[in-house]
């Protein structure tokens, strides 16, 4: 069995590093991408420009449900560690969505934030190999 995953995991590897998206079958895809700067000539680009490699995850449509059914827990401490206030989400359910930024609000502050689920940035892809 060991010998099964890791051969999966060279071949996902290499197709991820090729440019392509892989998918991950019951979970979504996932691809390499890119962050880089801009420039106003195509003539001044170079490999320099780049300033971040990722990893994108898109969860396909049944992960993207689950999480956005999962209950969140927000949790605030006070300098002391001292908890001062704890919140269950009832909000509407929203969830990243790296396909249509901006569609979900950053969190900020001096908060634990606890989940069953995961999630993504949410930065912008720039740059990928699709």
């Amino acid at each position: 069995m060991q010998a099964c995953w890791d051969a999966a995991g060279e071949v996902i590897k290499a197709w991820a590093t090729e440019g392509h998206s892989v998918a991950l079958p019951g979970l979504g895809t996932m691809r390499f991408g890119l962050r880089s700067k801009s420039v106003d000539d195509v003539n001044k680009v170079k490999s320099s420009l780049i300033t971040s490699r990722r990893i994108i995850f898109t969860p396909d449509v049944d992960l993207k449900d689950e999480l956005k059914n999962t209950a969140i827990v927000i949790t605030c401490y006070d300098r002391n560690g001292e908890e001062v206030k704890r919140v269950t989400s009832t909000d509407d359910g929203d969830i990243e969505d790296n396909e249509n930024p901006g569609s979900s609000t950053d969190n900020q502050g001096g908060t634990d934030n606890q989940s069953q689920g995961g999630g993504n940035s949410g930065d912008e892809n720039l740059g990928d190999g699709d």
